[in-house]
């Protein structure tokens, strides 16, 4: 039976609080429950519900929405839960349950998927049946979830999910371990609900639980007990020092993230305007283990704080080291909320804007628009100061190294390219297309340019001591040498990575019977000249023009080759193709594949 809060405010309960926002015969929905709810709305005369918005995935909320999709009634979700609520029948396939390690209550899920009317971006608002309604990232009971304020009946209410049930009380302590052993989610509810309570909520309508109004003493009371369960644990210590210090100067107008999941850096101009130095996971309270999106969810838990502390009136741009998730993941949050431009390399923005055209790791899942690509060696002017760009292949081929002068010091932002504090350890990997002289390359340019200071992705600022280039030159001829001695590359060169092709796009979708272009790069991997053959691989019934191509390179030469490719067919989920290299007619194999979903 459905509980009047306020005039145009209800709630229904059910496997979880159901709340119905009213106007006139239309209403919103957060949350769905079993959708029983749906046959209670004519006793307060409701004809038609504008839009459900779930706070987060798990299957007490939301385990009746096939019944909304039957009746067309559109579904709204968490931006970083998306593909929890779209793609669940692939989720569930996929899921390991043997020997599994991961304890987070992701699969505590809907058991089939539902379609979805749209995403809930973080910070934006979304206006339905009359009411306007605010998306603010809180995670804590999953890293997705989020709490929705809206102002009903001249009140600003806080629709919370699991966020907190009660003075004092959340609704489940298991879900807040996101790891085995784990904790992660206390720290993140403690933020989260500090975020929360600083946007001026005056009612809290948690998913389980009962109203708190006003919320200040019930949010108080739940950080406390959840402060002194963290001490218990001897989990993230620092928690309240880094909310209140997020940054530390590097030097006084060049600042680092104290807290993040990578570093970031913070440039600040007389203007008031800032510089961000890559940007991914802003305040970090740990992270699942798995690699999901709805385990990897970007915020902008310090901007407020930034701006307080050291007078930022606008982040202007964000520059990246590299592709990486764990430096660009928040690049759009920015661009949405703050109009921050984003300046890019020329070597990798096209990676940036189309991730699903490239194998590589740590892509992140959205696209990332580049509003400016920076040429490489060029100074780039930004009020005060300018930046040049140099290539910084080893961790990754797609990386730069980004110089400037800041308070008189020469300063080098470096990215992932060494690990440690010393800075000396190697950090390659080889699928991020690594070559065996990139450290000896690096460090040269190292040599070169000569920064007072270091600045790395993971590691403190590190302060360059008189010996360090020399090492560092020893190291990346040492690295060179070995995968010399230790490849057989006199017989086929490939390189570190041993691959002789690649296939862009990576990842396309098309319709039966609709043509995909696709570009094959080859290498040539013989000390002559050589004749380099690729014939497709493909399913049964599909057609490739030509269905093999030839080509002669030079010792080392690299080419392009284009193929059009027509799948026929049944929809499927990733469908495979390949390229079949032959050198000199000596077959290689398969050395590349991409993936085609047929809808």
């Amino acid at each position: 039976m459905l509980q009047r809060i306020s005039e145009h405010l209800y709630m229904y309960p059910d496997t979880c609080s159901v709340y119905v926002v009213k106007n006139g015969e239309h209403a919103v929905l957060i949350d769905f429950g079993s959708g029983d709810v749906l046959d209670a709305l004519t006793t307060i005369g409701v004809t038609g519900v504008s839009a459900i918005l779930m706070t987060h995935h798990h299957r007490d909320q939301g385990q009746g929405l096939a019944r909304a999709a039957a009746a067309a009634i559109p579904i709204w979700v968490p931006h970083a839960e998306q593909e929890l609520f779209a793609e669940m029948d692939a989720i569930w396939q996929a899921r390991q349950v043997l020997n599994n390690y991961n304890v987070r209550q992701e699969r505590f899920s809907l058991l089939a998927e539902v379609p979805i009317a749209g995403t809930l971006q973080d910070y934006e608002s979304y206006a339905f049946a009359g009411c306007r309604f605010q998306i603010v990232p809180t995670p804590g009971h999953t890293p997705g979830s989020v709490s929705i304020l809206a102002r009903i009946d001249e009140k600003l209410n806080a629709f919370t999910g699991d966020l907190i049930a009660g003075p004092g009380k959340l609704w489940s302590l298991a879900a807040t371990q996101w790891t085995y052993n784990g904790g992660e989610g206390l720290p993140a509810t403690v933020a989260s609900l500090l975020d929360l309570q600083e946007r001026g909520p005056e009612r809290l309508l948690p998913s389980h639980g009962e109203t708190m109004e006003p919320p200040a003493e019930a949010i108080a009371m739940l950080n406390d007990r959840l402060w002194e369960l963290m001490k218990l644990r001897k989990q993230n210590p620092r928690l309240f020092l880094f909310l209140e210090q997020p940054f530390e100067a590097v030097t006084p107008h060049l600042l680092r993230s104290r807290n993040s999941e990578s570093n970031y850096f913070v440039l600040l101009s007389a203007s008031g305007k800032a510089m961000f130095l890559d940007f991914g996971y802003d305040f970090h309270t740990g992270k699942p283990a798995e690699t999901d999106r709805a385990a990897r969810r970007p915020w902008l838990r310090t901007l407020g704080t930034l701006k307080k502390q050291y007078g930022v009136t606008h982040v202007d741009v964000v520059v990246p080291t590299h592709y990486h998730d764990d430096h660009v993941a928040g690049f759009n949050l920015l661009r949405s909320q703050e109009g921050t431009k984003v300046w890019a390399a020329d070597a990798f923005s096209d990676i940036l804007r189309h991730p699903d055209r490239y194998d590589l790791p740590c892509l992140w899942y959205d696209p990332i628009p580049v509003d400016r690509e920076l040429p490489i060696g060029t100074p780039i002017p930004w009020e005060e100061y300018e930046l040049t760009l140099y290539p910084l292949p080893g961790h990754t081929r797609y990386a730069v190294a980004i110089a400037l002068e800041v308070d008189g010091r020469k300063v080098l932002v470096a990215g992932d390219q060494y690990q440690g504090d010393e800075g000396l350890a190697y950090n390659y990997v080889y699928k991020n297309r690594f070559n065996a002289a990139d450290y000896r390359t690096s460090a040269e340019l190292y040599q070169a340019l000569k920064p007072d200071v270091i600045l790395t992705g993971h590691w403190d600022p590190l302060w360059v001591q008189p010996g360090y280039f020399e090492a560092l030159a020893e190291r990346g001829e040492a690295l060179e040498r070995m995968h010399l001695e230790l490849l057989p590359l006199d017989q086929l060169d490939y390189g570190a990575e041993g691959f002789g092709a690649r296939i862009t796009p990576y990842q396309s979708e098309a319709h039966s019977g609709e043509t995909i272009a696709f570009r094959i790069e080859v290498t040539n991997p013989l000390r002559t000249e050589a004749d380099i053959e690729v014939e497709l691989a493909l399913p049964s019934d599909w057609a490739a023009d030509p269905p093999a191509m030839n080509i002669l390179l030079g010792s080392g030469e690299e080419a392009a080759l284009s193929f059009r490719v027509t799948p026929n067919g049944a929809p499927v989920r990733r469908a495979r193709l390949a390229a079949d290299l032959k050198v000199n007619g000596e077959r290689i194999g398969q050395h590349a594949e991409a993936l085609i979903t047929l809808s």
